[in-house]
Order: structure tokens, then sequence, then C-alpha cells
């Protein structure tokens, strides 16, 4: 029977990061967003909480806690409750850290982990979405091809977070049989080439590229594990959390909003239509969480958990545009103005439907 009551450990780590978001993150975001950039003190913050730190065993510098998805999401979805730019810088050395810690060999941890376990916060990146209308994993075009000692990478991806500064990135791609891999590409590599920054409707803190891959030679050594997409289906229960993350912060915002807001005399929460609206919206990101977890305790479990991802992925990524949507509609006219954030969370909500490999838990 399925079980996602939270432990003592796991809801104390839910209280302080939540605390955390709503009242350091969400004081920030509405600035980072208009500058396109996350700042590095608030990212400071966030790593010393030890979120990172914490799953690396003590062999390779960490606190050695045990690695747990129903953990992850928790994290994932508090943080993005106070805004989505900032918790995926945050937690982007997840993305070279699980793949490693779950797919790496004991070469691979000691040369990789140890970045990620000191005092200062490293970021991490993962290449995974390609620069076409139609991209799915299954129909993923980069290339891995075999050269004895090594592989050749050849491809373009976008998306790609924090591809400048990231010491190692995770590139995911095909292999001579057709296989996604999963491969350490360190920075600086012949042939991994860094375009110019993205700009997006959405994430605009978050810095991301365009990379193309030419004839990038990487060691065979630096192949991860033998099935990457159990790394990908990480991902997305990590995107999954932040939608809900984000439909919460939207509910939550729209909730205050209408109970405060006066028109002709009647608060607009005691509008019929109004109240309705929100009780669908809690509907929406109660499911879409239960989802989440659900998918997340079977990986836990070790259970089969195929099915349950992509019902999870797929339902928060159009439960989110539902969410900010109306919590738009909520606030009427102000829903649209930057003066309030909801119009902010919508933007970067449509953006789950697409999303590839940019969260992990």
């Amino acid at each position: 029977m399925i079980n996602i009551q939270l432990d003592e450990e796991q809801q104390l780590i839910q209280d302080t990061v939540s605390s955390f978001a709503k009242e350091q993150i969400r004081d920030a975001a509405r600035e980072a967003d208009e500058n396109n950039t996350v700042p590095a003190a608030i990212i400071d913050k966030a790593w010393e909480l030890g979120l990172i730190q914490n799953t690396i065993p003590e062999a390779y510098g960490g606190y050695g806690a045990e690695a747990s998805a129903v953990t992850g999401t928790v994290i994932a979805e508090s943080l993005a409750e106070g805004d989505l730019s900032i918790a995926m810088h945050a937690l982007s050395p997840k993305l070279v850290v699980d793949p490693v810690l779950h797919l790496g060999n004991d070469e691979q941890k000691q040369r990789v982990l140890p970045t990620y376990a000191g005092e200062k916060f490293v970021p991490g990146s993962a290449a995974v979405s390609e620069p076409r209308w139609n991209f799915s994993v299954s129909t993923m075009k980069t290339t891995a091809i075999s050269d004895g000692d090594n592989y050749v990478l050849n491809g373009q991806k976008c998306l790609v977070p924090l591809a400048k500064d990231a010491p190692f990135t995770i590139v995911y791609a095909k292999d001579d049989d057709g296989v996604v891999g999963a491969f350490i590409v360190e920075q600086g590599t012949a042939g991994y080439n860094i375009g110019d920054r993205e700009a997006n409707l959405g994430l605009r803190a978050l810095e991301t590229y365009e990379v193309t891959l030419e004839d990038c030679k990487v060691p065979a050594a630096n192949r991860l594990g033998s099935d990457a997409l159990t790394m990908l289906r990480r991902a997305r229960i990590g995107h999954a959390a932040m939608a809900v993350g984000v439909a919460k912060a939207s509910l939550d915002y729209a909730i205050v909003y209408a109970k405060d807001r006066e028109v002709f005399g009647v608060k607009v929460a005691q509008k019929q239509a109004i109240a309705f609206m929100l009780a669908d919206m809690a509907i929406e990101v109660d499911s879409a969480r239960l989802l989440a977890w659900e998918a997340a305790w079977l990986i836990d479990e070790g259970e089969d958990h195929i099915r349950e991802v992509a019902l999870a992925d797929k339902f928060a990524a159009e439960a989110v545009m539902t969410v900010t949507d109306n919590g738009i509609q909520v606030l009427g006219g102000h829903g649209f103005i930057r003066d309030h954030p909801s119009e902010m969370w919508a933007r970067n909500g449509r953006g789950f439907a697409t999303f590839e490999g940019l969260a992990s838990v």
C-alpha cells in the first residue's frame, strides 16, 4: 500500500525550506525576473541549508544522508513556491550530483562529487532538450558514437542551464545502438561550444544557453551507467513538483486577494464564480502534488514507476497553466500588470509543457 506520509526529518526539511522560500526567495523573485539575474546572495543562503551536500556520501565530502526522491520532491516544490528561476538555479548541482550518485562508478563519484560538497555553491548543468518543435527524448538526434576509448558527441542542445559557469554538464545523447546515454562533459572540452544566452518568456532570471556539440570527444570512462532514462524520469518528477510549487503560489495569492478585494460592496471571494474557480484551482494543485509524491515514493521503494512518472509530469504541466491563468483572472485587470506576481507565475508555468532535464529529485 502506498504511504506518502512524511517522516519527522522530511517534515522538518519541508518546514525549513518552505519558510526560507516564502520569507527570502519570494522577496527576491520580482527583482530577479526584472533584472534577468539570480542574486548570488540568495543562492549562498540556499546553499547553507545543505540540500545538495546532504545526500552526497561522506566518502566524497558530503553529509551522507540517504537519497530520497520523496524528500527531493518536497524540496523542489517548496523552493519553486518561492520562485522557479531561483529554485532551478539553487538546485542545479543536482543535475550533476544525482546522475553521478545513482549511475556512476566509484572513480566517477570521486572525480565529480567533492566539487559539490564544499562550503561554496557550484552550479551544475544538464543538456537534454534540442531546438526542435517536436523534440522528445525518443527522437533525440544528438549522437555519441564510440571511437576506441572515447565517444564523439555531435548535436545541438537548448535550455542548458548555467552552462557557462558549470564545471560539469551531463549531456544526454544516443549511442551507436540508439540507446540514450548520459555523459560527463567538463567545461572547456574541445567541441563543446556554448552559444548566447537564451531570451525566454519565463525563467527570465535563470541563465540558459544553446550548446553545439561538434566532434566533441569525451573519454568512454565519462559515460554514466546503462540506463540514463532513469535520471530523465527523476527529472520529470522534479518538474512536476516545481509546477505544483508555482501553482500553489498563484493559488494562495489569489485567495488572499479575493478575500481582501472589494467590488461594489462585496468581497471578490464571495462571488460564486470566483469561489468555484478557487476551489477548482485547489483541486488541481492537490491532485498534481499527490501524483508527484506517488511517483517519487515508487522510486524510493524500487517499484515500477514509468506510468506514474508520465502521469505526474503531464498532469502537473497542464495544471500549472490552468491554475496560473485562473490566478490572473481572479485578480482581473490587476493580474495583467507587474505590480502583482501572478503574471510572472503564468509565464513561468507555461514552460513546463516543454521542460526536459531542468530539475532532479
